[in-house]
């Protein structure tokens, strides 16, 4: 900051030197001549002759020539003893004034007009006779002839018609260091408005912006008053130069002031004055808009008029500020009486109550100068100033927060990690999971999380101590483990170690890995739940955690980290995660949904109000052709969206649901036998029953009491059960089985093929029927691996004394095979799709009553 005030201060000295060495110009070359003149009405016309002619004319006594704002025209006459004190014959006259509006230049010799030329800054500036900021008018003198020159000047403006003459080496010469000296002021002034214009830009503080529009204001007034603009940004329009020229001053005033108000921070410290600025801030904005609407005399006096008040304000907010302790306003006060002292010389000089020399015509100059540069010092020791204190109050706030930082640190530490096992929880987790998916919202992430579903009795054998250092251990080996895998998106990172796995629970624990990357290599999955799976090696034992994995994937199954892991969960949970020991997430299974939710009210209120419906589909004989059977379906007809049966049956299990629905099936399936006897249609009913169904203790005896009451219906109600869904809880699904059997009630094993039951078993079940599930029978025709299986499949089930059902039979391709083949029976949309009791009454009629007598007792 110290530099930066050397700096500023050095220009101040180097512009004052400028324009002192301006105010001693050398007494050679140039010459301010005594001169006669003669002011005219505006309501008179004199022209040259009669100009000569007059004996009106008086002497300005050594003066040059002011007379402030008047409308008259002025002749001026240069008497021929002046021109010859100027040594050379090309000599050149120069007004050093350059806003006269017309100026008409005589040159005379032996009474004879031999030069006249006509400019002003009314016409553009190319037509000078020479291009320069002043006016010059160059011409040659004998030394033998007589000369006088006379100008005519008129001006709507301020009348000063300060006159040099000057030997035209010496005046360029001049010229040459007056136009450094003045580059050197408006670099000064350039430097100062980009300076603050980079602070603004940098802190975007409305009082750097403002400075900078005052001091471009004040140098835009100071090139206009001496022609610089005109010569340089507009010089082919003369009504623009006219224009700036008066809009410059109220202009620079209105930000003047502006800046002002803001840098002494006048509404905290003085409310009053503020006001007072604000009106003269209106004031000017008046001046600006009859700049527009008035004549060129009358608003350049304004400007002027208004100028002398609004500096004198500026001047005293200084020093009241001051005195009432305003640490800025010191820096102001210097800057403003310089600028002050030199605006009100210069507005002085124009209303003709001071003479024209170097000081009253560049005052203004002069103390916008220096006090650009003062106030550049003041705001860089401001902003210096602001800057110490924000860093000592941050130092000191730093300080008192260090200990409380330290323990909020430690809380945040908690509250994001296990305790435990020291890995990121599940807060820490769903934020990573929301920052990801905002942040690459156009990929795919699974969301996966593992449960330890053995740990329950590790606890009750070894005890909580030694499980809790078990879930440590297996979180560890489970971090390295998924932190292999392609993909992998790590939940926190800190300078000792990357944690790619959270603690959700005790047991359970979640990660994420990008989902195509991963799906790239199928093998990196396959080896991570192979190695998941492998026991722990603990106390010398190896404890299997029998871990299962449940996935959700973004943005196909949810959007937002806490519907991701809770369908984690809900994945983890299923059959599948039960039996295979991973699953992903499906809508369809969920139980938990709010969709699921409603439908699982909907089928209470369906099942009570008798909104079901049993659909039938035929089972037909293939060596006789005959229809002997029908497996009863259930179905929701007046659901507003149709609902599958298989999710009607699974929405039921899990909602408990299945013990009412399968009683209610059984019922309704007794009660259309009836029917279809009582119409001539002996038919076995088959009808499914769910795993659930085979763990309840009552279903057997339930079963036993409801064919008691139809004992026409002995034999001919068939309960199938799946091949899978016996696997799930083998010992009490046969021991339910037998029990049944035991009353008479037929059984049959469906879906087969489609699990993973040993022949041991099946051959321990008490069936006598096998239904090959559809999925070996669709592609039969086209697939020679299908054809094995079902033959294979066909003969060991007659070896072992079961009927042969085949399921989904659509062609009649495949219906001839499986008749080559020796399957006993088919069902399938060859023969028709499920149908209503009347629709499937009106079908047996239509095929002639071909069935198969069977009885009825």
């Amino acid at each position: 900051m110290r530099h930066i005030a050397q700096l500023f201060a050095l220009m101040g000295a180097l512009i004052i030197m400028a324009f002192g060495t301006q105010a001693n110009p050398p007494e050679s070359g140039f010459a301010e001549p005594d001169m006669d003149y003669i002011r005219v009405a505006p309501s008179e016309e004199l022209d040259l002759r009669e100009a000569l002619a007059s004996d009106r004319w008086q002497s300005l006594e050594g003066e040059s020539p002011n007379f402030g704002y008047i409308r008259d025209t002025v002749w001026l006459r240069i008497p021929a003893s002046d021109l010859s004190a100027i040594p050379g014959p090309r000599q050149v006259l120069e007004i050093r004034y350059p806003q006269l509006d017309h100026i008409t230049f005589y040159l005379l010799e032996n009474a004879v007009v031999r030069q006249r030329i006509l400019t002003g800054d009314h016409y553009p500036f190319d037509q000078r006779p020479v291009r320069h900021r002043n006016f010059l008018f160059a011409y040659n003198v004998d030394p033998d002839s007589d000369y006088q020159i006379l100008l005519r000047v008129r001006s709507q403006g301020a009348m000063q018609i300060p006159v040099r003459l000057w030997n035209t080496a010496a005046f360029f010469e001049a010229a040459s260091v007056e136009d450094q000296m003045h580059a050197i002021y408006y670099g000064i002034l350039i430097m100062v408005i980009f300076f603050n214009l980079f602070i603004f830009l940098a802190l975007r503080e409305r009082m750097y912006l403002l400075y900078v529009l005052s001091t471009l204001g004040y140098l835009l007034l100071v090139g206009s008053l001496n022609g610089s603009t005109y010569q340089l940004l507009w010089p082919g329009l003369p009504w623009l130069h006219n224009q700036a020229m008066m809009l410059t001053v109220p202009v620079a005033l209105i930000f003047t002031l502006l800046f002002s108000r803001a840098f002494l921070n006048l509404r905290a410290t003085s409310p009053k004055m503020d006001r007072l600025v604000w009106y003269t801030v209106v004031v000017n904005l008046a001046v600006v808009v009859l700049t527009f609407i008035t004549d060129y005399s009358i608003a350049s006096r304004l400007t002027v008029a208004l100028a002398i008040p609004s500096c004198l304000l500026l001047t005293v907010i200084g020093p009241l500020q001051w005195i009432r302790g305003n640490p800025q306003a010191s820096y102001y006060t210097i800057a403003w009486g310089l600028l002050t002292v030199g605006s009100a010389v210069t507005a002085a000089n124009k209303y003709g109550l001071i003479p024209t020399n170097f000081v009253t015509a560049y005052g203004m100059e002069i103390g916008s100068a220096l006090e650009a540069i003062l106030l550049t010092i003041a705001l860089a020791a401001r902003l210096y100033q602001e800057r110490e204190d924000k860093v000592r109050a941050r130092e000191a706030e730093i300080a008192a927060m260090a200990a409380r930082r330290s323990a909020e640190l430690r809380l945040i530490d908690q509250a994001l990690h296990n305790p435990l096992t020291g890995l990121p929880n599940r807060a820490c987790l769903e934020m990573m999971i929301n920052e990801l998916i905002a942040r690459e919202a156009d990929k795919r992430f699974s969301i996966s999380v593992i449960h330890l579903t053995n740990l329950p009795s590790i606890t009750k054998t070894l005890g909580h101590r030694n499980t809790d250092r078990l879930i440590e251990l297996a979180a560890r080996r489970f971090n390295s483990i998924v932190g292999d895998l392609p993909g992998i998106s790590p939940v926190e990172t800190t300078e000792q170690q990357s944690f790619y796995l959270a603690s959700l629970e005790s047991s359970t624990f979640g990660f994420v890995v990008e989902t195509d990357t991963l799906a790239e290599v199928p093998r990196a999955v396959a080896h991570a739940l192979q190695e998941l799976r492998e026991p722990l090696d603990y106390l010398g034992m190896q404890l299997p955690l029998d871990p299962h994995t449940g996935t959700a994937i973004c943005p196909d199954d949810a959007t937002d980290a806490n519907t991701l892991i809770r369908r984690a969960f809900i994945a983890q949970g299923s059959e599948d995660a039960r039996d295979r020991g991973q699953a992903f997430y499906h809508p369809s299974r969920d139980s938990y949904s709010a969709d699921r939710l409603t439908l699982a009210s909907d089928l209470r209120h369906a099942l009570k109000n008798g909104r079901l419906a049993l659909y039938l589909q035929p089972k037909l004989l293939l060596k006789t052709g005959e229809v002997v059977g029908v497996e009863a379906l259930v179905r929701w007809p007046d659901h507003k969206n149709p609902v599958p049966a298989d999710e009607i049956v699974a929405l039921a299990e899990q909602t408990g649901l299945i013990k009412p629905l399968t009683r209610w099936v059984l019922e309704q399936s007794l009660a259309i036998r009836s029917r279809l006897l009582e119409m001539g249609h002996s038919l076995d009913v088959s009808v499914n029953i769910s795993p659930n169904n085979l763990r309840e203790r009552d279903f057997p005896m339930f079963v036993q009491r409801l064919m008691s009451s139809y004992h026409s219906h002995r034999g001919a109600i068939t309960l199938e059960v799946t091949e899978t869904s016996m696997m799930q809880d083998p010992v009490n699904s046969l021991k339910a089985l037998k029990s049944l059997h035991a009353t008479g009630i037929p059984l049959s094993i469906d879906d087969f093929g489609s699990g993973y039951s040993s022949l041991s078993y099946i051959k321990q079940l008490p069936a006598s029927e096998i239904k090959i599930d559809r999925s070996l029978v669709t592609d039969l025709a086209t697939e020679a691996g299908d054809r094995v299986i079902v033959k294979t499949t066909i003969d060991m089930c007659h070896s072992l004394g079961y009927t042969v059902v085949a399921e989904g039979v659509e062609k009649q391709e495949t219906l001839d095979l499986l008749e080559q083949m020796g399957c006993d029976m088919i069902q399938g949309y060859l023969i028709t799709p499920p149908l209503p009791f009347n629709e499937l009454t009106a079908w047996l009629d239509k095929r002639g009553r071909p069935e198969k007598s069977r009885g009825t007792g």
